[in-house]
């Protein structure tokens, strides 16, 4: 019965690592929020340098059997360089990932990571 009980320690390791690694997750997301809230809306001289995509792929199996179905999901980022030189890479929504073209000059507003919209001149 050693065994047992080793496999019960091992799966109550395993859970709390789940566990601690989602309430961590969720603390950083809670965390960067609240620091978003309080930063500053800045309205910057801008040039959109790139974009990039990230798609995620999410495989969703129903009961035991092998009937599922598989699912993506895309998020969208533009890289904006300001006067000083210094660039920030936001995350965007998909229209306004399909407007922003690289090379666009223009007024960048943002409030700490949060990306709030793009002016062209």
């Amino acid at each position: 019965m050693i065994g047992f009980g080793m496999f019960q320690v091992m799966f109550f390791l395993v859970f709390a690592l789940v566990i601690g690694v989602f309430i961590m997750g969720l603390v950083r997301g809670v965390s960067q929020w609240n620091k978003n809230n309080h930063s500053p809306r800045l309205t910057v001289e801008a040039t959109v340098v790139t974009k990039r995509t990230d798609v995620s792929h999410h495989h969703h199996h129903h009961g035991t059997g092998h009937v599922g179905h598989t699912s993506s999901s895309t998020t969208y980022y533009v890289t904006f360089q300001v006067a000083s030189g210094d660039r920030m890479e936001l995350h965007v929504d998909g229209y306004e990932y399909g407007m922003l073209v690289e090379g666009d000059r223009g007024d960048l507003s943002f409030q700490g990571t949060r990306y709030l919209g793009f002016v062209r001149k």
